[in-house]
């Protein structure tokens, strides 16, 4: 046992770390995302392939990023669990960053034929393993420094690097496409990848000044003497059920992301011939909507409960999901933009809750790796393999989005069950006198 009760840290500073962290972490992610979309069908791969093919194998290589998250789960989740949150929290930044920098300066198909989009495919499967690690450590940083009953607003900070990172992707690459096509295919496309780096460097300032969550330097104290189970084993022995059902009440904040965002650039431009730098723009706005609305649905999440407010969201994306691609027909911004911002205004509804239910179903000195599992998992099935189910459904069914807008609301449907369901997988609180703070501790600042 801890001879002295461990001291918590500034939420404020605890969140603001969490953000800044996965704010960048986020931003070259989507910046893949992006390009996929976008780029590198033509600059990677062979110019005699047909369009399909380019355009599935340029989503390939986002899907293979997706396919270590789990692993980098695993691994930091471990390392979070047994050594603590913050030090696994820099290295995942760093690799993100150092892979990031090196895909803005690889050479293209034209230069070096296959081998460049197998370099493309290893720094794309770096930045997998980095992100697997890298979001269950940023939301528990938040949520173990919240006060009590502030878990869902606290914890939405993390999340709120993700609309972070998507604006500045999208709006790095609007940036770039206003020097014109030729030299957004030339050279443009590297600018928001070898941009990432003075951002990584920012990053780590803020983490390494950061203190270890109260929480984890109990479990660390408490469990130092005892023999244990590896984190990953007690969690699929004793929580397999939060962890599959987890995984699809996040089939829709992850995978159904990709759809309304990649998939619907790619086809909203391969497709219906639409404007790049107008469906880039809208995309932006929706993220700036998300990155306001989001901290305010977590703190209605946090009065009148978490799990309320993401079935509404996922209720949300089931009656707007047809309309998102209906609209894509009729060629008009204001409706194209439209559509975009209040699909990103209900999907907001699922991010910050999201990451304090998940924190509970989870014992804390296994905590780290059992959501980074649900989390991971979730998005190797539903979020790599998003884009591509959503090409192939709309290539089948001769280019109409309906068959993708239908799967959008089924997985949404599935998640309203499994939210419900978490709520009687909660694990118990630490009792007073633990890791949990006290509202004596908040009022004098602790």
């Amino acid at each position: 046992m801890p001879t002295q009760p461990a001291t918590r840290q500034s939420p404020y500073r605890a969140a603001f770390a969490a953000l800044a962290g996965t704010s960048i972490e986020w931003y070259d992610f989507y910046a893949f995302a992006t390009a996929a979309a976008i780029v590198f069908d033509d600059v990677f791969f062979p110019p005699d392939m047909s369009p399909y093919l380019k355009t599935l194998s340029a989503f390939a290589t986002f899907a293979v990023g997706f396919l270590l998250r789990p692993l980098g789960g695993i691994v930091f989740g471990h390392i979070g669990d047994r050594v603590g949150r913050k030090k696994t929290l820099v290295i995942t930044l760093m690799m993100m960053g150092v892979a990031s920098f090196a895909i803005g300066l690889l050479p293209t198909y034209s230069q070096v034929g296959a081998l460049a989009p197998v370099l493309l495919i290893t720094l794309r499967l770096i930045q997998g393993i980095a992100i697997g690690g890298e979001w269950g450590g940023a939301v528990l940083i938040a949520v173990e420094n919240a006060p009590p009953g502030k878990a869902s607003f606290f914890g939405s900070f993390a999340q709120l690097g993700s609309s972070v990172g998507a604006l500045l992707s999208t709006g790095a690459f609007s940036l770039m496409n206003l020097f014109g096509n030729d030299a957004f295919m030339s050279w443009g496309w590297r600018v928001p990848f070898l941009a990432s780096s003075v951002l990584v460097i920012v990053g780590l300032v803020v983490r390494v000044k950061l203190e270890e969550s109260p929480v984890m330097s109990e479990v660390r104290d408490e469990h130092a003497a005892a023999e244990q189970k590896l984190p990953v084993v007690e969690v699929f022995q004793k929580a397999w059920r939060t962890v599959l059902i987890g995984v699809f009440a996040l089939a829709t904040a992850t995978g159904g992301y990709y759809v309304v965002t990649s998939f619907l650039l790619s086809y909203g431009t391969g497709d219906l011939h639409l404007s790049e730098s107008m469906l880039l723009n809208g995309l932006t706005l929706a993220a700036f909507l998300e990155l306001l609305v989001t901290p305010w649905l977590s703190w209605l999440a946090d009065r009148v409960g978490p799990h309320k407010v993401v079935i509404a969201g996922l209720a949300g994306v089931i009656v707007l999901a047809i309309p998102q691609f209906m609209v894509l027909g009729t060629g008009s911004v204001v409706l194209i933009w439209l559509l975009m911002l209040a699909m990103r205004l209900v999907m907001s509804a699922l991010y910050g809750p999201i990451a304090s239910i998940l924190a509970e179903g989870f014992a804390p000195h296994v905590r780290y790796t059992g959501i980074s599992l649900s989390y991971q998992i979730c998005n190797l099935v539903f979020g790599g393999l998003a884009p591509l189910a959503a090409v192939s459904l709309a290539a089948a069914a001769g280019g109409h989005y309906w068959p993708t807008a239908l799967m959008l609301m089924a997985v949404s449907a599935v998640g309203i069950w499994c939210t419900a369901r978490l709520r009687s997988l909660r694990v118990p609180q630490a009792p007073e006198g633990t890791a949990a703070v006290t509202e004596r501790e908040v009022a004098s600042g602790v």
